[in-house]
Order: C-alpha cells, then sequence, then structure tokens
C-alpha cells in the first residue's frame, strides 16, 4: 500500500458537492492499494502512519507525532498511486489491486487508525471525489508499505 501523506492544516473531500469528510490540523491521506498488497501492508501503514513524527516542536523541529498535536485523518482512496508510466506517456492502472479487495484493504487500514484513537475521516471509495487542502510547510511524505515495489 502507499500513503502519500500531506500535513495539513485542514483538509475535505466532497462527493456530488456534499462534504462527506473534513478535518482540520492533521493529515490528508492519499491511499493507493496496488495488486500486491495484503493485510499485512495495511498494518504496516498504519503503524508508520500513527508513529510519524513531521508536526513541528517548539524548537521548530518536526519531533511531534499526530497524537502529540491531536490530530485528525482525512485518507481518501487513490488508485493512481499505483499507476505505472514507464512505458509511455499514459498510465496503466494494472498494478492497482481490483476494487472489491482494495475496498477491503482500505477499510481495514481505516479501521487500524480508528483502533489506535486517532479520529479518521474518508472520501469514498470508486466516486469522482474533489479535494480541499491546505498543505502546511509544505510537508508531503511518501509512504510505502513494500520495502522495495517491483514494477
Amino acid at each position: 500500500m502507499i500513503a502519500l501523506v500531506q500535513k495539513v492544516k485542514n483538509s475535505s473531500v466532497e462527493v456530488d458537492g456534499e462534504i462527506v469528510g473534513k478535518i482540520g490540523k492533521g493529515f490528508l491521506l492519499l491511499i493507493g492499494v496496488c495488486k500486491n498488497d495484503e493485510p499485512s501492508d495495511a498494518f504496516k501503514l498504519a503503524e508508520k502512519v500513527a508513529t510519524l513524527r513531521i508536526f513541528e516542536d517548539d524548537n521548530g523541529k518536526m519531533n511531534l507525532s499526530i497524537f502529540d498535536v491531536d490530530g485528525r485523518v482525512l485518507a481518501v482512496p487513490q488508485f493512481t498511486l499505483c499507476a505505472d508510466t514507464t512505458r509511455g506517456n499514459r498510465p496503466s492502472f494494472a498494478d492497482a489491486k481490483n476494487p472489491a479487495d482494495a475496498n477491503e484493504l482500505f477499510t481495514a487500514f481505516v479501521e487500524l487508525l480508528r483502533a489506535k484513537g486517532i479520529h479518521t475521516e474518508t472520501g469514498v471509495f470508486g466516486a469522482k471525489m474533489l479535494v480541499k487542502i491546505e498543505n502546511d510547510g509544505p510537508v508531503t511524505i511518501w509512504l510505502d508499505s513494500k520495502a522495495k515495489r517491483k514494477k
């Protein structure tokens, strides 16, 4: 699984003009579930997100986790993170997991964050979404549950 983590001052996601998820300070997570991902990847990614220290302490050093700042998460499923552009300019999404299994892993990931006590809101799997963010920093981090993902 892939997470593009953006530290935000606020973020929201809309489907058909209706806000379905909204947070203040925290992380906007764009989540890609790839073909070879399994439940252990959801666990690894949730652990990393929960312990990622990218909020500034009193000295301006990135040293605080989402727990330390009482932050929230907005997780948005985004299969396009699994795109492969090595064979041209039009992306191939053959590396994305099939939608039913991807939704299951996305949901498991979200439930793992919630079980850790992190307030987590979500987008809608498979829907066309409008995501609004106020990136803080900007700070954007790429996390991958696989040490070396093979394309």
